[in-house]
């Protein structure tokens, strides 16, 4: 079946070709898979990318390089339940939001462009912990040569606005600079068909600032199909709500793994993606024990406790999950 790729398809595959570095590689790849038209003529080719992609991006997280103009081509290491990158324009209050629920403690100040590197936290969430990274405001100079790199690869945004200076100006100058990225808000329309979706929470801030309100409701009414937190970490309202929003948003489950004759450990869930099966759970214990999987027993979702389950059922919030190999 004919694959009828485009001319920006080439010209991406041409610098992948001529790319000396893992991340170069992966910038590369990731616009090829961008710009590939979605038929079952390219299945198998886009497959093939992905897997170029993840091979490269390991590569690129243990060799970080430096870049032309000596700008670190910055890589961060995904951690816990998910990986979250807060994005947004100058004194949007991002740091704030990383310091209020993290232990980490970015420079807060009162001037644009204070925050020059990724800097990652660690947000507690009931059982689980969320990486949050705060990384330079999307017009900040000098950036685009990794900042492109951590946006594409997150699981998650948070688009920071600031609630009381027109948030929906913002928001669109905040989707151009993404576009630029080839990336694009899940539920924001792309009219060309060519860029990324990312899952995205809206985050208004400033929430105790006079005119707040509106801002939040203009938010609420003109991305119906977003999730909306507005809040202030100055008072702390609304900042309680970004945990169940963020796992709500990532679309993920936990599931507890136990050994036979033992009790499980309600501390430390297993987070998968919806839709993952009980292969899927083997393979995150240890990429061998899957090949031995003989059969599961689980207790949860099942019709009755301890049922014998295949590789392919799929686990549910909650699933306690015992492996047989």
């Amino acid at each position: 079946m004919p694959t009828n790729l485009t001319p920006q398809y080439f010209e991406a595959e041409k610098r992948y070709r001529s790319a000396t570095t893992p991340q170069e590689k992966v910038e590369a790849l990731e616009e090829m898979l961008a710009v590939m038209p979605k038929h079952k003529g390219t299945d198998k080719l886009r497959a093939d990318l992905r897997t170029k992609i993840a091979k490269f991006t390991e590569e690129a997280q243990r060799k970080p390089v430096v870049g032309k103009k000596g700008s670190l081509l910055h890589r961060i290491v995904k951690e816990g339940a998910g990986q979250v990158v807060l994005v947004g324009l100058p004194n949007a209050g991002k740091s704030s939001i990383v310091s209020a629920v993290t232990e980490s403690q970015p420079i807060v100040a009162p001037y644009p462009f204070t925050t020059q590197s990724p800097v990652p936290g660690m947000m507690k969430y009931e059982n689980i912990q969320f990486q949050l990274v705060d990384v330079p405001a999307l017009n900040a100079p000098h950036v685009d040569a990794w900042l492109r790199n951590i946006v594409r690869g997150a699981d998650l945004l948070l688009v920071a606005v600031d609630l009381a200076l027109d948030p929906l100006a913002q928001m669109e100058e905040i989707m151009a600079h993404l576009q630029r990225y080839r990336v694009k808000i899940v539920d924001v329309p792309d009219e060309a068909g060519i860029l990324v979706d990312k899952k995205a929470v809206i985050v208004g801030t400033m929430a105790d600032i006079e005119g707040a309100e509106q801002g939040c409701r203009d938010l609420k009414n003109r991305f119906t199909g977003l999730p909306v937190v507005c809040l202030s970490t100055e008072t702390g309202h609304g900042v309680e709500e970004l945990g169940p929003v963020i796992y709500r948003t990532l679309d993920v489950v936990r599931i507890y793994t136990k050994v036979p004759g033992q009790k499980p450990d309600m501390s430390e869930p297993v987070v998968m993606p919806r839709g993952s099966t009980i292969e899927d759970v083997a393979e995150s214990v240890h990429k061998d024990f899957v090949k031995k999987l003989k059969y599961a027993q689980i207790w949860g979702s099942a019709k009755f406790d301890g049922q014998k389950v295949k590789r392919n059922h799929v686990v549910q919030e909650g699933d306690i999950v015992e492996l047989h190999a």
